[in-house]
């Protein structure tokens, strides 16, 4: 099958699955790649945990921050389900900026993101991408913003009602009286944008190497593994990645690099029109979609 019938059959898998969205598979190593609407911005949610912490991590390089300092967080006290880490601690703790950076991006801990955000303002971290030659990633808020939606109103029963509220409001040119999921006033990006920067990660050339190695690591040690992970590892293979979840985006990036040398970049931005918070089924069409472009240009 060439690209072009693949596409259009994925494209409509997807919108059989009420998914739309946006993918984009690249070979780090020759640049090759395919992609569906991979230019396309998107509210970001978690994954502008990424960027956070590779810009963290070069101002510890440069001596700016101590990354064995200890951080006085405050709890966030969260006891619904979902938050992880320090999101769901009761009482101050103190961490140090190194472990604040992990549990950020292996937990997607939001206190702990926004405890880095409180060192490294939404506008420096732009401002770093930029001097790494990053142009389509933007930070503009902090990750604790995320959770204040609809969804947070509603009961546990009545949430898919926020999650129909989502889907409907959403404008022709990707606005939304939710500043989270407009593409204008959100953290926002494109599935490009996020290939550029884990090829930066993977083949740093403006990031430094110390950087770019430390944020590889914290990828790889990422626990929220339900979405893109299953169809990326294996024995013979190691997934590293960041997900990035809200209302009805569903977000992952990452990297797979294969046993034989091979390496792919991988990028899914999603958006469900179904009002649901659970969908395992859109979990695993997002992974199939993703695979599929994968193989497709790995046998190329």
């Amino acid at each position: 099958m060439n690209a072009e019938a693949l596409i259009g059959e994925l494209l409509a898998e997807l919108d059989d699955g009420g998914l739309r969205g946006s993918f984009l598979v690249r070979d780090l190593d020759s640049g090759r790649e395919i992609g569906i609407e991979p230019d396309v911005a998107h509210p970001v949610a978690s994954l502008i945990k990424i960027p956070l912490v590779a810009a963290t991590l070069e101002r510890v390089r440069r001596g700016e921050l101590d990354g064995a300092a200890e951080v006085l967080v405050r709890p966030g006290a969260i006891t619904k389900p979902g938050p992880t880490g320090l999101s769901r601690f009761r009482h101050p703790a103190r961490v140090a900026l190194d472990d604040l950076m992990y549990l950020a991006v292996a937990l997607s801990d939001n206190v702990a993101a926004d405890a880095l955000f409180a060192l490294t303002s939404p506008a420096e971290v732009t401002r770093m991408l930029r001097e790494w030659g990053l142009r389509g990633i933007t930070a503009r808020h902090l990750v604790g913003d995320l959770s204040e939606t609809p969804a947070e109103r509603f009961a546990a029963a009545d949430v898919h009602l926020a999650h129909a509220l989502a889907i409907g409001a959403r404008t022709a040119d990707r606005g939304h009286p939710l500043a989270q999921l407009d593409v204008t006033r959100a953290n926002s990006g494109s599935a490009r944008d996020f290939v550029d920067l884990l090829q930066e990660l993977w083949r740093p050339d403006r990031i430094a190497e110390p950087v770019a190695e430390r944020t590889r690591e914290l990828l790889g040690a990422n626990l929220l593994r339900h979405r893109l992970a299953p169809d990326f590892s294996s024995d013979a293979t190691t997934w590293s990645s960041k997900t990035g979840t809200l209302l009805n985006l569903r977000h992952e990036v990452g990297v797979v690099e294969h046993d034989d040398g091979h390496r792919f970049a991988i990028a899914a931005l999603t958006e469900s029109r179904v009002p649901a918070a659970t969908q395992p089924e859109a979990e695993f069409l997002m992974a199939r979609t993703a695979r599929r472009l994968r193989d497709h240009l790995r046998r190329w």
